[in-house]
C-alpha cells in the first residue's frame, strides 16, 4: 500500500513537472515580443456566422454588435479584420451592380432602413482603431442553396443564367465564360475604386470543391473557349488570367490596396508532384480547385497568401508542421501567412482541440518558423464558443504588447518623416511633414530608468495612435522617462525616430 501511494505521489508530481515545463516554454516562446507580425481575424457573413448575428436585426444592433466584435479583436491583439462584404454575388455594402444581402436585412434586395452603408461604417470603425479592413469576397458563388432563390430581377443567376452552374448543391458563376469573370473583376473594382479598403481578399473557391463522380458542368465555356487543350490545364489558365488581370487593377487604380487570397491547405501532394508536400490531401488547391497558388506568387500577382491549415501537428494526413514548413518555403519574396482553424475549438472539441495547446503551439510554430510572421483566425465568433483560456493566453502572454502588419517593399518603402517631438508641462505634442496628406499612424514609445532608446522592443510602445499629443497618466510612477515618438504610413513604414523628450526628473 505504501508502494502504491508512493507511486501515485511520484507520478502525480511528474505530470506537475511537465505541465510547468510546458507552460514556461510557452512563455519562453510567446513573450518574446514581436513587433512585427499579421494578426487578422475573419469575419464571415454568410449564414451570419460571426456579423450580424441574425437577419434583419434594427440597425443600431447591427452597428452595435460590429462594435463589440471589433473591440474584442482588438482585446485579443488583432491589427486587421477580413471581413466578408460579397458571400453570395450580392453586397453588404452600396452596390448599384449587386443587390443587397439578405443575411444583413433578412430580404435579399432591400437595404438597411433607415439607410447606413455598412462598409463605410465597419472601414471607419476598424480604422479608429489602426486596424487594417481587408474586403473579403466570394468571387464565383452565386447561390449557397441551388434550389433557392431569393433573388431580385437584377442578380447574376437571373440577368446572365449561361453563366451559372449548379453543382453539389449550390450555384457558380463559370469562371470559364470570359464575361464573366471581366462582372465579377468589376464588382470587385467598384469596391476598390469608392471605398478606403486596406486589402481586397479572396478565399479557396475558385473552381469548386470536388463532389465524388460528379463533373462540373462547364463543357458550354470549355467548347467555347478551351481550344482543344488538357480541361484542367485550361481551368488552371481561366483561374490564372482572373488572378492577373485583377491583381493589375488594384494595383492600378490604388497601389497601396493589398491583394491576399487564402488558399486551401494543400497545394498538391508530393505522390502527384515532386515539389508537393509529404501529405496526404484528399483535394489540393491544384489538382481539384484549379488554383495555382504557386504560380502566383512566383508571379507577383498576389500581395500574400494565407493558406488554411486547420489541422493539427498530431494529423497523419496533413500534418500541420509538414504544411507550415513547406508554405513558408514556397513564398518567393511575398508574405505568406497562415489561417488557423479556432472553431476546431469551439462548441464541442475532440482530440488535440480540447485545450488551448494545439493552437498556441501553432502559433509559436509560425513565430520561431516563418520570414513574415502572421496569421488569421478563423472564424471572429469563435472565441466566443470556446470555453478553453485561448483569450486569456492571447491576452496576457502571446499578443501582450502591439504588432503592426509587416512592411512589403514593393508596394511602398519611402516612410513619412520623423515627428518634432516636445514637451508641454507634462504632455507630448508633435509635428510631422506630411505634403501628400497620406494617413499617418503615431507610436509613442516610453524608456524608464535610463533604459537605452531601442525601438525595436515594442514593450516599450505606450500608444498608437492618430492623434498628435499624448500624455502619459502613468509617468509619475518612475524616476525618469524618455520619450520618442515614430510616424508610420498607411503601409505601415516606420519613420525614423523623433528627438527624445525626458520628463519626470
Amino acid at each position: 500500500m505504501v508502494v502504491f501511494a508512493a507511486n501515485i505521489y511520484i507520478a502525480a508530481m511528474f505530470k506537475y513537472i511537465m505541465i510547468f515545463c510546458l507552460l514556461v516554454t510557452q512563455g519562453v516562446w510567446a513573450d518574446a515580443p514581436m513587433k512585427r507580425e499579421l494578426r487578422a481575424a475573419w469575419i464571415a457573413t454568410v449564414g451570419n456566422i460571426d456579423w450580424p448575428s441574425a437577419q434583419g436585426l434594427p440597425v443600431e444592433t447591427q452597428k452595435q454588435q460590429f462594435i463589440t466584435r471589433i473591440d474584442e479583436l482588438k482585446t485579443l491583439g488583432c491589427n486587421a479584420v477580413i471581413v466578408q462584404i460579397r458571400p453570395a454575388s450580392d453586397a453588404l455594402y452600396k452596390s448599384e451592380l449587386e443587390p443587397w444581402s439578405h443575411y444583413l436585412t433578412g430580404k435579399q434586395g432591400m437595404g438597411p432602413d433607415p439607410y447606413y452603408d455598412p462598409l463605410e461604417f465597419m472601414i471607419e470603425e476598424a480604422h479608429k482603431r489602426n486596424m487594417e479592413f481587408h474586403a473579403w469576397f466570394n468571387p464565383f458563388r452565386a447561390l449557397v442553396d441551388s434550389k433557392q432563390n431569393p433573388n431580385p430581377a437584377n442578380h447574376i443567376t437571373h440577368t446572365h443564367p449561361e453563366w451559372i452552374i449548379s453543382y453539389g448543391g449550390k450555384s457558380y458563376i463559370d469562371p470559364g465564360m470570359v464575361p464573366a469573370r471581366d462582372y465579377v473583376i468589376n464588382v470587385i473594382m467598384d469596391v476598390v475604386k469608392r471605398y478606403d479598403i486596406d486589402g481586397v481578399h479572396l478565399d479557396d473557391y475558385f473552381y469548386p470543391y470536388r463532389v465524388a463522380g460528379v463533373e462540373f458542368g462547364d463543357n458550354k465555356s470549355y467548347q467555347k473557349y478551351g481550344q482543344g487543350r488538357n480541361k484542367g490545364d485550361w481551368r488552371r489558365e481561366n483561374v490564372n488570367q482572373f488572378v492577373q488581370e485583377l491583381n493589375k487593377q488594384i494595383k492600378q487604380t490604388k497601389h497601396y490596396v493589398k491583394f491576399g487570397i487564402s488558399p486551401f491547405g494543400v497545394w498538391r501532394n508530393k505522390d502527384k508532384d515532386p515539389e508537393g508536400s509529404e501529405t496526404h490531401g484528399g483535394q489540393t488547391c491544384y489538382d481539384d480547385l484549379y488554383s495555382d497558388v504557386i504560380l502566383w506568387q512566383k508571379k507577383g500577382w498576389v500581395d500574400y497568401l494565407m493558406p488554411q491549415l486547420y489541422w493539427e501537428h498530431a494529423s497523419k494526413a496533413v500534418p500541420f508542421s509538414t504544411l507550415l514548413s513547406w508554405w513558408n518555403a514556397h513564398s518567393y519574396g511575398r508574405h505568406m501567412y497562415i489561417g488557423l482553424g479556432v472553431y476546431r475549438m469551439s462548441e464541442n472539441p475532440t482530440g488535440p482541440w480540447k485545450s488551448a495547446n494545439e493552437l498556441l503551439w501553432q502559433i509559436r510554430d509560425i513565430r520561431s518558423q516563418c520570414t513574415d510572421a502572421g496569421c488569421s483566425y478563423y472564424s471572429a465568433s469563435c472565441f466566443n464558443k470556446t470555453h478553453l483560456p485561448i483569450k486569456d493566453s492571447l491576452c496576457r502572454i502571446y499578443n501582450k504588447y502591439p504588432a503592426f502588419p509587416p512592411t512589403m517593399k514593393w508596394i511602398d518603402s519611402i516612410p513619412p518623416a520623423a515627428p518634432v517631438l516636445k514637451a508641454n508641462g507634462n504632455a507630448l505634442t508633435w509635428d510631422v511633414a506630411n505634403p501628400s496628406k497620406e494617413p499617418i499612424r503615431y507610436v509613442v514609445y516610453r524608456f524608464m530608468n535610463g533604459e537605452a532608446v531601442n525601438i525595436n522592443q515594442p514593450d516599450h510602445i505606450v500608444s498608437v495612435q492618430q492623434a498628435t499629443h499624448y500624455t502619459d497618466a502613468t509617468a509619475k510612477s518612475y524616476k525618469q522617462c524618455v520619450y520618442v515618438v515614430t510616424a508610420m504610413d498607411r503601409t505601415w513604414n516606420e519613420s525614423k525616430v523623433s528627438n527624445s523628450v525626458e520628463l519626470g526628473k
